[in-house]
C-alpha cells in the first residue's frame, strides 16, 4: 500500500483526473475498476471518480508496485542552461518573448530544446520547481505560437494560476494584439475581416474562404481586425487584433484578401524575400492586456495590466520610418 498526499499543485482535481497524471502507467480500465472495489481510497474512505481532492487529502493505492513510475522525472530539461528572454515574473506567471525558429512544445523533431524545456530548467535552478516533489504537476504553456513567430506566451508556476489563465483566455478576457509586415498597400486602413476556415492536417495548413464552404466539416468562423500603422516600399506595418483565435488565422487571412506577411513561405511566394533576407514571416504577439471581466481569484492584481515588447526590438519594424 502506498499514500500520495495531495498537495497546493494537486488540490482541485477529480480524483480520476489526478490519477490519470500521477499514475500513467495505470490503464484506465484498471483505474476505475479500483475506485469502485475501494482498493483506491481517499482519506481511508471509499471514494468516487469525480470526487473533487483538497489540499491535506491522502489518497491511499492498495495496488501493484508494478504501477508505481519510479523513473517518472525527465532529466533532459535539468541538462538545459536555460535561455530566455523574461518580460515579466512573479510567484504565479512568467511572461516570455520567444524567438523565431524555437518551438513551445515537443515535437517527433525536438524533444528538449523548447520554450517549455527552458522554463523548466530555469525555475528548476531558481528551486521553485522540482519534478520529483511534484504528483502531477508541471509548469505549462497558457498559450502558443508558431515556431517561426515570435512574441509573449504566458506560463503558469502553479496548478492554480494554470486553471485561471485557461479560463480567461476561453472567456476571452486576455487580449493579444500582433504586429506584423504584409505585402502592398491596403486600399482601407482600417477594417474588420470576416471569413471562414478550414484545416488541412495533412499539409499542416488552412484555407480560408468569403463564404462557409459547403459539404466540409470542422469550418471555422474568423474575424481579424488590422489597422495600418504605417507604409513604405511596398509594404505596410499592421497591427493585429484577433477577434477569434484560430490555426495561421493572420497569416492566411490576410493572404486570402491579397497581402501575405513578408517572409511568408507557406502562404505566400517568398523568393525573393529569402534573397533579401527574410527568413521567418514577419509577425510578432507583441501585446497582452490582462481585461478581467470575472474575478480574477489570485491573479486580480493582474487585472488591466499591459505588457508590450518595444517596437524597435521588432526585427521589421526598422523596414517602416516610425
Amino acid at each position: 500500500m502506498r499514500n500520495i498526499s495531495i498537495g497546493s499543485n494537486d488540490k482541485g482535481q477529480r480524483l480520476d483526473k489526478f490519477l490519470s497524471k500521477a499514475l500513467k502507467n495505470l490503464p484506465a480500465s484498471l483505474m476505475y475498476k479500483l475506485i469502485r472495489t475501494k482498493k483506491i481510497k481517499v482519506n481511508r474512505k471509499r471514494a468516487s471518480p469525480s470526487q473533487i481532492l483538497l489540499e491535506g487529502d491522502t489518497v491511499q493505492l492498495f495496488i501493484s508496485e508494478e504501477f508505481f513510475d519510479e523513473t517518472k522525472v525527465d532529466e533532459a530539461f535539468m541538462k538545459l542552461t536555460p535561455r530566455l528572454d523574461i518580460i515579466y515574473e512573479d510567484e504565479n506567471i512568467i511572461l516570455c518573448d520567444k524567438r523565431s525558429g524555437m518551438i513551445v512544445h515537443p515535437d517527433e523533431n525536438e524533444q528538449v530544446n523548447t520554450l517549455i524545456s527552458h522554463i523548466k530548467a530555469y525555475l528548476y535552478r531558481k528551486g521553485e520547481y522540482d519534478p520529483a516533489k511534484e504528483n502531477s504537476f508541471a509548469p505549462a504553456l497558457c498559450n502558443r505560437i508558431d515556431r517561426n513567430t515570435a512574441g509573449i506566451v504566458i506560463a503558469a508556476k502553479n496548478a492554480e494560476a494554470l486553471r485561471i489563465i485557461n479560463e480567461k483566455i476561453k472567456n476571452r478576457e486576455i487580449n493579444k494584439r500582433y504586429l506584423c509586415a504584409a505585402h502592398g498597400h491596403f486600399d482601407k486602413k482600417h477594417d474588420i475581416l470576416k471569413g471562414y476556415l478550414v484545416k488541412d492536417g495533412d499539409s499542416n495548413t488552412v484555407k480560408i474562404s468569403k463564404e462557409p464552404p459547403k459539404n466540409t466539416e470542422n469550418v471555422k468562423t474568423i474575424v481579424t481586425e488590422y489597422t495600418v500603422l504605417a507604409e513604405k516600399n511596398g509594404l505596410s506595418l499592421l497591427e493585429i487584433n484577433l477577434i477569434t483565435g484560430r490555426t495561421h488565422q493572420i497569416r492566411a487571412h490576410l493572404s486570402f484578401i491579397g497581402h501575405p506577411l513578408l517572409g511568408d513561405g507557406k502562404y505566400g511566394i517568398n523568393k525573393d524575400d529569402r534573397q533579401k533576407g527574410y527568413k521567418h514571416q514577419a509577425l510578432y504577439a507583441y501585446m497582452l492586456t490582462f481585461n478581467f471581466a470575472t474575478d480574477g481569484k489570485s491573479l486580480s492584481y493582474l487585472d488591466k495590466r499591459t505588457f508590450t515588447i518595444d517596437r524597435s526590438k521588432i526585427w521589421f519594424v526598422g523596414e517602416f520610418d516610425l
